[in-house]
């Protein structure tokens, strides 16, 4: 067991997650907006009395982030705890967990709890009433043997999780708070039990957190409630074109009454995002995009011919243009990158396409099929091992590719 606090009364959470700390958006490094965030972070801990702050994975970018990018999360957890805040962090699949989880049980002696191993898994930290249950990135075929699940599934590794959650709570009574990282389906349906990813991270139905009294979920960028007190946070800086309609926030969660109560606080926003589109002219002479001058910009021209020195006229106006995208009206084959076509594609698909093309339009039997199926789950499981045990994912940090997939 944690080393229980004193007694609380409304106990005050912030949920947060995704922080993704060293992480580039389009070759601009993100550390200064992320450690904006951070400073807010603490300020919202000061002013609200928070007793403590909930991080659902994803703490790093990458396996193996940069000296600077330790170094502020190292002084960010420093700042939080002196604020007053315990804070409790669970690891993502962008994390080491053998690298995140370093020193934890000294770190819990300071009122750190950080949780990335499965033998944690059922071993709450305890707020007054309160236990908050932290649940690590499971991969199926890494987790399902050790916590004893029937299925190799992301549903069924989140099953036999909850089951020692819930073993808990049946003894210790008062409230329950779990954290997962998973991409969780917002309804239950048909859909919600098929095999969908999102960034790698297999679909889960909302109910296996049946039971709690709050989920906080991390994995998904965009804030939502996808069922009663099942909650994603979202992430708290933007990291694709995709997120441009996003409101970032944080949680704060109140256990004071008969329900949770949720409050959004705004994030700090470094800089805002645009996406344009429109013919050349029309962007740089169109008084309606006077806001996107100061904000990352995408822009998809649609001149018929792509016209000439495109970015740089683009950056006279707009001087943070990121991406520049050709889409020609009345072309008869868009122009697309080979990146855009394949972004929402799932990697066996993109393999059995590659056979395809390579054997002149005869495409993969069911049976090459199943067997590049094999070899692409085998390949993301070993590369999950790699991650700890030393092998890195290619690059400093920064260097990553910024594809919304990459969630």
């Amino acid at each position: 067991m944690s080393p229980p606090s004193p007694t609380v009364t409304g106990v005050r959470l912030i949920h947060t997650s995704d922080w993704h700390l060293g992480r580039s958006f389009h070759q601009v490094g993100l550390l200064d907006a992320q450690a904006a965030y951070l400073d807010h972070l603490v300020d919202v801990v000061r002013s609200e009395r928070v007793d403590a702050v909930l991080v659902s994975g994803d703490v790093y970018d990458r396996a193996m982030p940069s000296p600077d990018t330790v170094a502020l999360l190292s002084q960010a957890l420093v700042r939080l705890v002196d604020a007053g805040a315990q804070v409790v962090l669970s690891s993502g699949n962008h994390d080491s967990a053998t690298r995140l989880g370093f020193a934890s049980d000294l770190l819990e002696r300071a009122g750190v709890h950080v949780r990335t191993a499965v033998a944690d898994i059922g071993r709450p930290v305890v707020l007054g009433d309160v236990a908050v249950h932290p649940l690590p990135y499971l991969e199926p075929a890494l987790a399902a043997e050790p916590l004893g699940a029937t299925e190799r599934t992301h549903a069924g590794v989140l099953r036999a999780a909850m089951d020692r959650v819930r073993a808990d709570a049946a003894h210790r009574g008062g409230r329950t708070v779990v954290m997962a990282h998973a991409f969780v389906t917002g309804g239950v349906t048909s859909e919600s039990e098929r095999d969908i990813s999102v960034g790698g991270v297999s679909a889960v139905p909302p109910e296996v957190f049946a039971g709690t009294d709050y989920a906080a979920l991390g994995h998904l960028h965009g804030r939502q409630e996808v069922a009663d007190g099942v909650r994603y946070s979202g992430s708290p800086v933007a990291m694709s074109f995709s997120e441009w309609r996003h409101s970032k926030v944080s949680l704060l969660v109140d256990l004071s009454g008969d329900r949770p109560s949720v409050q959004h606080v705004e994030a700090p926003v470094a800089r805002p995002l645009a996406v344009l589109r429109g013919t050349l002219d029309e962007l740089l002479a169109d008084p309606a995009h006077r806001a996107a001058e100061t904000s990352w910009c995408q822009v998809t021209l649609t001149d018929p011919a792509r016209p000439l020195g495109a970015m740089e006229r683009l950056r006279r106006r707009f001087p943070h243009t990121l991406e520049l995208r050709f889409d020609p009206e009345g072309a008869t084959v868009p122009l697309r990158p080979y990146a855009a076509r394949v972004a929402t594609t799932s990697d066996v698909d993109v393999c059995c396409d590659f056979l395809s093309h390579v054997r002149g339009g005869r495409g993969a039997s069911d049976d090459e099929r199943g067997l590049l199926a094999e070899a692409v789950e085998a390949s993301r499981v070993a590369r999950q091992l790699g991650d700890d045990e030393g092998v890195a994912r290619g690059g400093a940090d920064g260097t990553a590719s910024d594809a919304a997939g990459a969630a």
